[in-house]
């Protein structure tokens, strides 16, 4: 039976026995002694970005920053006095200029130009190779350019090597050879040995250079060509050139024995 008392006008009031007894303190309630908790000020923003960051991350930050900006600042001003005419600063400092831009940062324009490339150039190579019973054999033709048009076809991600080097050997030593293809000075005879390390290595590869050599054999000698054929006019245009193609063609150079034993695997 619940407890009651009376009420107002005499009416009785039942009282909950399960309500909680005012004279003892709730120990959930707030503490009215405590101070009450700070609010953040409507009319200050947040910090946000670097400035939320400690004084030590912005001092990181801020240096990586400016380390960027500078080499920023420094790669465009070399590419601008690469591509700009000779001038004063070129003269002096062409040499730097050149270690900067080459070969990951080259600047080529011929795609730009009235009249761009029209030839398509391969280059190919064989090899006279010796077998391990003394008798020497000699290749056909490998045909290194078109291997590193398949290596790079339906590639997404081609390497340097494949797109490059064997384009940049021959262009460096068209450069540095007489039309009698004789080297003019030191560089061209660096040109024919960098143009002769590619080849044995490729041709090293090579399975049937393998088994042509197999049994102690090596690479004794390699000759290179250049097939060079004009890239015919579309169809609209009244232009007419031969595609008949062309041949340069390289005398034989000796392969010292350490590349011979290094280029075949």
């Amino acid at each position: 039976m619940d407890a009651y008392d009376e009420g107002e006008r005499g009416h009785p009031r039942v009282l909950n026995p399960h309500a909680p007894d005012p004279s003892v303190p709730d120990p959930h309630a707030p503490d009215p002694s405590a101070p009450a908790p700070s609010l953040p000020d409507p009319h200050i923003e947040p910090r946000t970005g670097i400035a939320a960051l400690s004084l030590g991350y912005q001092i990181g930050v801020a240096l990586a920053l400016a380390v960027v900006a500078v080499g920023v600042c420094v790669h465009l001003g070399m590419t601008f006095l690469h591509v700009a005419p000779a001038n004063t600063v070129t003269r002096e400092h062409g040499q730097a200029v050149d270690d900067w831009i080459y070969p990951e940062f080259e600047q080529n324009w011929k795609l730009f130009a009235p009249n761009p490339l029209q030839q398509d150039i391969s280059i190919q190579a064989r090899a006279e190779v010796r077998d391990g019973e003394g008798g020497t054999a000699t290749t056909g033709w490998y045909d290194l350019s078109a291997e590193d048009g398949r290596a790079i076809d339906g590639n997404l991600l081609p390497s340097h090597t494949q797109q490059n080097e064997l384009r940049r050997a021959w262009d460096f030593l068209v450069a540095t050879h007489d039309s009698e293809n004789r080297p003019v000075g030191l560089r061209g005879s660096l040109s024919e040995s960098y143009l002769r390390r590619i080849v044995v290595l490729r041709l090293g590869r090579d399975d049937a250079v393998r088994a042509a050599t197999g049994g102690g054999g090596a690479i004794e000698r390699v000759q290179v060509r250049s097939r060079t054929s004009n890239v015919p006019p579309p169809d609209w245009s009244r232009e007419k050139v031969s595609t008949t193609p062309s041949y340069r063609e390289l005398p034989w150079w000796p392969v010292p024995r350490a590349e011979a034993e290094g280029g075949v695997r």
